[in-house]
């Protein structure tokens, strides 16, 4: 099993959460979400993308549970549905 695997098979967060993320896969497309949310070229493979989405999902979950004010859920959010997404296209791929 490779470290990405790992990490997403860890991964514990509130069920509403993980639901709200799911019900969005259904509208998730690649080239427009992952430009919106990474700012960036937007990654060739899931597996860059996850790269890429898990050190920012793992901030997000950090100050959810800290409270911060500078927590955004519809970030949070976003960034889940698009983790989402990658990890089952990296998992099929």
């Amino acid at each position: 099993m490779c470290r990405i695997t790992k990490e997403i098979n860890s991964m514990r967060r509130p069920g509403l959460l993980i639901e709200a993320a799911g019900h969005g896969t259904a509208l998730y497309e690649r080239r427009r979400d992952l430009r919106r949310m990474l700012r960036v070229a937007i990654p060739s493979t899931a597996r860059a993308a996850l790269e890429k989405l898990l050190p920012i999902e793992a901030d997000l979950e950090k100050r959810r549970r800290e409270g911060a004010t500078s927590y955004s859920l519809t970030r949070h959010v976003d960034i889940l549905t698009a983790l989402l997404a990658e990890a089952r296209s990296f998992r099929t791929g």
